[in-house]
């Protein structure tokens, strides 16, 4: 069933609009979301001593925006499938600018916490309307092939820069800058958005699922939430077991709302597609890894090897480098070559690179024991970025692109919250002794830092083995394309449809 737009009952854009403008805009507001998720980690310590915030609550700064973008993702996709993508998307724009304009004036932390939920928020509908006006304009195959290529590089440099800019911003022009930026580009893109963007929405829309959007929004936000301060407070302690009780409850009746409703927030036979049910698996999996990879990588060059803030974002540029090369590489590909084996490669080079980050020595020199490492790391993320990105895919029709956009990218926030939570866990063990051993020594201190982010490195490399055996085993041997079989009303399962495909792009 295909989505209606605004100047045309069918898919892809009406007439007056330009496929190549269309494309840039989406992907511009998606560097934007992707640059904010990670441009305050170089810039917290500036935050800190500018704020007075202590070091519990400088860690909302983060967990804020990322629990609200990860939670309202899927409800942002379903907002847009009904209402509009180009109007959800405009809103979005609108809240993420003004949010970053309070975020940037803040004179406290609590100010700044609330700006960068809010900021969230407006992540959350750009993302998912942008995704979904993108697969909208482009038919399943080569065509959609490279624009998912283009936007899921753009999305893993966007990760890397952002901690560049951070670094940049925070040791030159101040903080605050890191936040103001966006206010012109994100109130510009809302105003030009009618210009270049054509309406689209999906052609069924029915009663919207007021009780499964609830549940479903509240489970993820309480999830998000009790990963990423799981690391604080502990696996075992009665608030993150009462919290995961909590998320398994809603998660329950969630199903039940989703399987009585006429209209349901989330159509629970798009999980028959079988290759996009394990892009999805896979992203939790590796978005888990890169998610510890960027985070400990910053701890080890500033704590470690005693970099700025500055010199350890301007480290980041040949990753950001191998990304776009990776990424790159997979676009040209996945025309010729099933998803399979790109992931499987792509996952390869990352585990390879995380193992040389594990056997950096504290005493090491960037050239020889952090550049090889980077370099790997980004081709095998370029590739598994985009790769996923296109599987994620396969087989969603036009009228669900919204839902699709929202489960790749919550799978992507929720699995990088996951990651971090449980190898922050396993690094920290013991960490606090080794500190008080070390008795203020700054070469012990060092190596104790060291210690950690080395079993950090050992686990996530543990993960990305363990995402490599889900595609091994899980993913059809072709990242099929199933819109000759969804054009057709082929009413065979689709899990068979799947297998009998052809590769993606063929």
């Amino acid at each position: 069933m295909a989505a209606t737009d605004s100047t045309a009952g069918r898919s892809g854009p009406g007439a007056g609009f330009s496929p190549g403008a269309i494309l840039a805009f989406v992907c511009m507001g998606q560097f934007m979301v992707f640059t904010d998720v990670s441009i305050v980690n170089l810039a917290l310590p500036s935050i800190q001593a500018g704020l007075g915030m202590s070091d519990v609550s400088l860690n909302y700064i983060v967990t804020a925006y990322a629990t609200v973008l990860g939670g309202f993702l899927l409800l942002g996709g379903r907002l847009a499938d009904r209402y509009g993508r180009r109007r959800v998307l405009q809103i979005g724009f609108t809240v993420f600018a003004l949010a970053s304009l309070t975020s940037g004036l803040a004179d406290s932390g609590t100010t700044l916490i609330v700006s960068r939920a809010f900021q969230g928020g407006g992540a959350a509908m750009i993302t998912p309307a942008a995704l979904a006006i993108l697969t909208n304009t482009f038919p399943e195959g080569p065509e959609r092939n490279k624009a998912l290529g283009l936007w899921g590089s753009l999305s893993g440099i966007a990760s890397i820069l952002g901690v560049i800019v951070g670094g940049v911003f925070s040791d030159t022009i101040g903080w605050s800058w890191i936040f103001w930026i966006n206010v012109p580009i994100g109130l510009g893109a809302a105003l030009l958005a009618v210009k270049v963007l054509p309406e689209s929405r999906a052609e069924e829309r029915g009663r919207f699922d007021t009780w499964g959007a609830a549940t479903l929004t509240a489970a993820l936000l309480l999830l998000i939430f009790t990963l990423g301060e799981s690391t604080h407070v502990g696996w075992g302690s009665a608030r993150t077991i009462g919290s995961l009780v909590g998320v398994a409850v809603l998660l329950a009746l969630f199903l039940t709302i989703e399987s009585k409703v006429s209209s349901p927030m989330m159509p629970l036979r798009i999980f028959r597609l079988k290759t996009m049910r394990t892009a999805n698996l896979s992203a939790v999996l590796t978005f888990g890894t890169f998610s510890a990879l960027f985070f400990f990588a910053s701890l080890f060059m500033q704590n470690v090897y005693g970099y700025s803030p500055l010199k350890a974002g301007f480290a980041y540029v040949p990753l950001a480098v191998s990304v776009a090369v990776g990424a790159g590489i997979a676009s040209g590909m996945i025309a010729k070559v099933a998803a399979k084996p790109l992931v499987m490669v792509g996952l390869t080079v990352t585990v390879a690179g995380l193992l040389l980050m594990w056997n950096a020595p504290a005493g090491g020199s960037y050239p020889t024991s952090l550049l090889p490492a980077f370099v790997l790391l980004g081709l095998g993320c370029g590739i598994v970025f985009v790769t996923l990105q296109v599987a994620a895919f396969v087989g969603v029709s036009d009228e669900e692109a919204g839902l699709g956009a929202g489960l790749i990218n919550t799978s992507q926030e929720a699995g990088g919250a996951l990651g971090l939570a449980v190898i922050a866990t396993i690094a920290y063990s013991g960490f606090a002794t080794k500190l008080a051993d070390a008795g203020g020594k700054a070469d012990l201190v060092a190596r104790a830092h060291a210690s950690a982010n080395h079993t950090a490195f050992l686990s996530a490399a543990a993960l990305g083995v363990l995402a490599l055996l889900v595609v091994a085993f899980l993913m059809p041997k072709g990242a099929q394309s199933m819109s000759s079989v969804a054009q057709s009303g082929n009413t065979a399962g689709a899990e068979d449809a799947d297998l009998a495909a052809a590769a993606v792009g063929k």
